[in-house]
């Protein structure tokens, strides 16, 4: 289900409703679902009793001629929703490729939309470092405060970072997937509970 609509309005146009977003196929966009999955263990194991976020396809309104539609895609919540920009940059009139080629740069997009689309939508700070009680943010690792998306200095795979406490001692907290590892020890015994109940486990 989605919450949204469109509409054509201009001259000749009596505001038809344009094409709906629609829910991914299974296989459609194999380079974002895996990342989508390795983030969403992250979402299960710091929001325990969220479901998956999911991949959501919105077509275009209109194509150049001989353009082939493969639509602009979202992180969405499961509901269809979603917040922020589209994680496939392709545009039919430069020839970009349907996908990011790079897995770093596609795990790092898709936690990065992610992020803002629970963060906006359950109005909530997500994902938080246990430390310092700050929000996190999708980062190449080993960046500094400095870093800006599109710097070319940083190539390590994708790490939540925190900028840290007032001294700045910013640092990479864990990488993307792999934050049930950083939780106090509390909170990893109840997910490591709930996740043997979900499997059918004592």
């Amino acid at each position: 289900m989605s919450y949204f609509s469109y509409a054509r309005i201009g001259p000749g146009h009596d505001r038809q409703p344009g094409p709906e977003p629609r829910s991914a196929e299974p296989g459609e966009w194999p380079k974002l679902e895996a990342a989508l999955a390795v983030v969403n263990r992250d979402l299960m194991a710091t929001l325990p009793g969220q479901d998956a976020l999911v991949l959501m396809i919105d077509p275009r309104p209109s194509l150049p001629p001989g353009g082939v539609d493969r639509g602009q895609v979202y992180v969405a919540m499961p509901d269809g929703r979603w917040q922020g920009n589209g994680v496939n940059p392709w545009d039919p009139e430069e020839d970009d490729p349907l996908e990011p080629d790079d897995e770093a740069t596609v795990l790092r997009v898709v936690a990065d939309a992610a992020q803002e689309t629970v963060t906006e939508l359950l109005w909530q700070v997500w994902p938080v470092c246990w430390e310092h009680k700050l929000g996190m943010h999708p980062r190449p690792a080993g960046t500094d405060a400095d870093w800006y998306p599109g710097a070319t200095d940083a190539a390590g795979p994708p790490v939540w970072w925190c900028r840290g406490g007032r001294d700045g001692a910013c640092h990479d907290v864990a990488p993307v997937g792999e934050l049930a590892a950083t939780l106090p020890g509390k909170q990893r015994r109840a997910l490591r509970r709930s996740e043997r109940r979900r499997d059918g486990r004592r």
